[in-house]
């Protein structure tokens, strides 16, 4: 997808809290975990990264939080692209030739998931290189979030300076409701009139170039 900057979603990360605060930090599988915030390049390199916030909280709360506080997440003027709601979207969907786009809006869901994969993939690679991520902690929930940050930047550092590092093409959809494409209804982000015809014009684009290579 072009011109596209990065991408963002929510990954959980398992947390260690008191007895009392387990309800709140309770994801709907059921761990005790942080839902963690997280905004990548195209190249997988984490620009953003909030932890903390308790399991149980929606994507859509944590990105307005993001936004709204001060010398935080600072959204580009182009703003986010989210996909079209009702439409076939994960890429099993799209598997075999049956299961080819049928129309325009399909066929930009499809290049929409391809795009968004970055996101997916750092995450991936976070926690494979990083086992404390993996397992429950023993820290104060503070020093874990702490510890998140430490491993992005690590992760980061990594990708910059080991260029022989392969880079992992699993995607996890367990975890990930995809705050970043109006998973849970973030409508402070996609009501613009104007950015809705723009997806709308680039949708039409983009199949029928599809259309006219598969002829």
């Amino acid at each position: 997808m072009q011109n596209c900057l990065g991408a963002l979603d929510g990954t959980y990360i398992k947390v260690n809290v008191s007895q009392t605060d387990r309800p709140r930090y309770r994801t709907r599988k059921g761990e005790v975990a942080t839902n963690v915030l997280g905004v990548c390049d195209t190249k997988g390199d984490f620009v953003f990264v909030l932890a903390g916030w308790e399991g149980s909280a929606a994507d859509s709360c944590i990105l307005r939080d993001a936004i709204a506080r001060p010398n935080w997440l600072h959204v580009p003027q182009e703003g986010f692209l989210a996909p079209y709601r009702g439409q076939r979207y994960h890429l099993q969907e799209w598997q075999g030739a049956r299961n080819a786009p049928a129309a325009a809006k399909e066929y930009f869901n499809m290049k929409h998931f391809a795009a968004r994969n970055v996101i997916e993939r750092a995450f991936d690679l976070l926690k494979d290189r990083w086992t404390i991520l993996r397992g429950k902690s023993y820290y104060l929930v503070q020093i874990q979030c702490r510890t998140i940050l430490v491993c992005c930047l690590l992760h980061n550092l990594i990708n910059r300076e080991m260029t022989n590092v392969d880079f992992v093409d699993d995607v996890d959809e367990g975890d990930s409701t995809y705050a970043t494409i109006g998973g849970d209804d973030i409508q402070f982000v996609e009501n613009s009139n104007e950015w809705t015809q723009l997806r709308d014009d680039l949708a039409a684009e983009m199949f029928n170039e599809w259309q006219l290579h598969n002829e």
